[in-house]
């Protein structure tokens, strides 16, 4: 079903900023940046089961001179920092930088002073995601909640002043309830697949919790 049979005479209309911010979205590439665990978690979303060319970022770009979005995954060090600015410096604007994981949010575990309490201190923070280390699943939701924040960015410098001065901002709306299926085969098809994840897991479907092994009765135990 194409976009053509969506719409009623073949006409589509929009403004300048949400056409500029949708195109925006829906061609970020990642400048990787993984510096410890929380990088495998960040490669996992490249794979066929997650498969993050879904949302057009399946290109992780090695220059950060094509690249918009660096996904800091891991805890930055002192001794990378400047790296980390420099590179940030060389992606061209409009550029969004998520934190993915509890150590380059605020350090994590990692409180001394080798390692930077939180990579808002060396570059401006768009999306932080917790987790040590977080799911490609709570990645890929971090994606979707950035891409509404893009969708609300203005676009000059006078309405980003209005916006600012209405206190308006971007609901965060969990990609669990803003994308749920809505007829009743796709909510069935996608409960299925929930269902096999968490077997597959080892975890309980109903409440999502590593199930342990049941003790067996006692009498089974004495050969009863």
């Amino acid at each position: 079903m194409g976009l053509e049979e969506q719409l009623p005479n073949g006409i589509l209309l929009a403004n300048v900023e949400k056409l500029v911010n949708w195109t925006r979205k829906t061609s970020m590439w990642p400048a990787t940046f993984g510096l410890a665990c929380c990088a495998i978690e960040m490669m996992t979303v490249g794979g066929s089961r997650y498969d993050i060319a879904r949302f057009g970022m399946e290109r992780f770009s090695a220059t950060p001179r094509q690249a918009d979005l660096m996904i800091v995954a891991g805890r930055v060090t002192n001794k990378m920092a400047p790296v980390l600015r420099q590179i940030y410096d060389q992606m061209p604007e409009p550029r969004w930088v998520l934190a993915m994981g509890v150590c380059a949010s605020s350090g994590g575990m990692f409180n001394n002073y080798a390692v930077v309490q939180g990579v808002d201190h060396v570059v401006p923070v768009d999306m932080y995601l917790p987790g040590c280390p977080p799911r490609p699943e709570m990645l890929l939701d971090a994606i979707l909640k950035l891409h509404a924040k893009i969708m609300d960015e203005p676009i000059n410098a006078k309405r980003a002043r209005l916006k600012l001065e209405s206190g308006e901002r971007t609901p965060m709306i969990p990609s669990s309830q803003r994308y749920a299926p809505r007829n009743r085969m796709q909510r069935h098809r996608a409960e299925k697949q929930q269902a096999a994840q968490r077997r597959e897991m080892g975890s309980d479907p109903a409440l999502g919790a590593l199930q342990s092994t049941p003790e067996r009765p006692r009498e089974l135990k004495a050969g009863r």
